[in-house]
């Protein structure tokens, strides 16, 4: 694996489980127990109805662009040789909303479209940090 320059996150006790599902390769986000509802960012309280139910649980990791952007000019150099590229609002069927990017669009991101549906990919950065991304899906 080549050295990865762009920041990377880091995990704490609420969200390590999130990078860990990734890293596996099964998306998971939390659920509250309580209401029913899928939870993104990972927190201690649910934004719903206040419980601090939450449980990991394993998500489809389809949706569509709920909204995005297309950056033209990088904010760094650890990022010009991605530009253009696409930063999106993912919108998951389970109803929470994850911010990624668009991949395997690089010819074309002008294409990239809200409503367009996506699926996940998992991007390894490095041995320890695996990042959700997600591309078009013909579904």
């Amino acid at each position: 694996m080549t050295d990865y320059s762009k920041p990377l996150p880091k995990a704490d006790p609420v969200t390590a489980p999130f990078w860990e599902s990734l890293h596996k390769g099964q998306l998971e986000v939390q659920r509250c127990d309580d209401c029913s509802s899928f939870v993104f960012y990972p927190r201690a309280l649910c934004p719903h109805c206040s419980s601090r139910r939450l449980n990991w649980t394993p998500v489809s990791g389809r949706g569509h662009i709920y909204t995005m952007t297309i950056v033209h000019k990088a904010p760094g150099a650890a990022f010009q040789a991605d530009a253009p590229y696409v930063v999106a609002l993912v919108e998951l069927e389970e109803g929470c909303r994850v911010m990624s990017n668009i991949v395997e669009v690089k010819a074309d991101p002008e294409h990239v479209r809200i409503g367009m549906r996506v699926e996940i990919v998992y991007g390894s950065v490095t041995e320890a940090v695996t990042l959700p991304k997600f591309r078009p899906s013909a579904s």
